[in-house]
């Protein structure tokens, strides 16, 4: 950057700037915003060209979890379950001799963090493990690392009970403690096949949220038949509780296992209801069609999921690579399908998660990444190195490394 002398207009203004629509612009920025988009805008006090690179909103990873993965910490070979079949609970009980000899969360899910800044991520949602093994220790460092960080990325901390609500006894008072001391966001798993009582799940999920008016993110692996049924409750309960917009549900393998006309149907409730639906594009497992969702009026958006960790060895929190894979998992070709990847991690995201005055636009916070490419689909596909990442105006990494504080 440049100096640009007392007295300017802006606090910094990104010049030769390249929109997603085409336009050449310059950007001025003014107390954490974008106070103005135009061909010509007088100096800034800091002024920046980035060359024609194209300016993007900051990404948004919708599902993380900072407490689990290993990045970070000594690596660690992926030990496969006994089973053939996948079975969460087997996977917990080998997460936990993993985690029971890995670094501190606080130092692992800091080192995620500043890997996820590096590669874009302004805002991103992180479900954090509830039971009681961890008690609110993961909860209690993630929240520390959530205050660390607070001026490079916004975190949302969904309280995750990992080990079973209902059918784990203890955690649901854990739950409504980790509500009590910071978390966001009341979570859920598997109402059948964790807790095997979905009805018992939901109303203590749904429970939680009222009382303490959360939203809710439910974790849904349960399979076809029996997932959508879960899906529809979930729809049903949302549209009672008048909680439209702030219930999301993560995976929901179901939608991508059944008949495409029964999965019409339940998009269609999940519409209506306001349900937004996750995913990461597993590369191993049948997932919703982003296709579908979509043209039946459903949010989708996309998340990283496990990086590193017990669960899988892939992964480097970059929400630009997760939007190639939902794409070429999905068979997206042209340069509009490509977009809807895109908008994914980006303005879809920002609506699920609730973020207020998002994107490349005047009076929005200035959460943005400098891309080289000449097209998003072009981003998307080639995933370049980001070249600047802002987090209210302020630069806070570069050329893929993040800068500190």
């Amino acid at each position: 950057m440049t100096n640009a002398g007392a007295g300017a207009l802006f606090d910094t203004v990104l010049t030769d700037a390249l929109l997603a629509d085409g336009s050449r612009v310059s950007i001025g920025i003014t107390a954490g915003r974008i106070a103005a988009i135009d061909a010509v805008l007088p100096a800034g006090r800091e002024q920046l060209s980035v060359g024609g690179s194209l300016v993007l909103p900051g990404l948004v990873d919708a599902h993380v979890h900072l407490d689990k993965s290993l990045i970070g910490d000594a690596w660690q070979p992926h030990r496969a379950g006994r089973s053939a079949t996948f079975s969460v609970m087997e996977r917990v009980a080998i997460e936990a001799e993993i985690l029971g000899r890995a670094a501190p969360v606080e130092q692992r899910a800091a080192s995620l963090v500043e890997l996820a800044i590096a590669h874009g991520t302004t805002h991103l949602r992180s479900h954090v493990d509830i039971d009681p093994v961890t008690a609110l220790k993961s909860l209690h460092a993630v929240l520390t690392v959530r205050e660390r960080y607070k001026d490079a990325v916004s975190i949302q901390i969904v309280a995750f009970p990992q080990r079973g609500l209902t059918s784990c006894p203890g955690t649901l008072a854990l739950m409504d403690a980790a509500m009590r001391e910071g978390a966001d966001l009341v979570g859920g798993l598997d109402p059948s096949g964790v807790d095997h009582d979905v009805d018992g799940q939901l109303d203590a999920v749904f429970g939680l949220a009222q009382r303490h008016d959360a939203g809710i993110d439910i974790h849904l692996h349960d399979p076809a038949a029996e997932g959508l049924a879960e899906l529809d409750e979930i729809a049903r309960r949302t549209q009672s509780a008048g909680m439209a917009g702030r219930v999301n549900v993560s995976h929901a393998y179901a939608l991508g296992m059944v008949p495409k006309g029964d999965a019409q149907r339940t998009a269609e409730r999940l519409a209506d209801a306001g349900v937004s639906i996750l995913t990461n594009a597993p590369g191993n497992h049948a997932y919703p069609s982003v296709l579908l969702l979509r043209e039946a009026g459903v949010t989708v958006i996309a998340g990283n999921d496990n990086i590193r960790d017990a669960w899988w060895p892939y992964g480097d929190a970059d929400m630009l690579e997760r939007a190639m894979l939902i794409g070429y998992g999905s068979g997206f070709l042209t340069d509009d399908e490509l977009g809807i990847a895109f908008d994914l991690a980006t303005h879809s995201a920002a609506r699920a998660l609730g973020l207020d005055d998002y994107g490349v636009r005047v009076g929005a916070h200035a959460d943005l990444i400098v891309v080289p490419s000449r097209n998003v689909a072009e981003a998307v596909v080639a995933r370049p190195v980001r070249s600047h990442v802002f987090k209210a105006g302020r630069l806070v990494a570069g050329h893929g490394k993040y800068l500190g504080r």
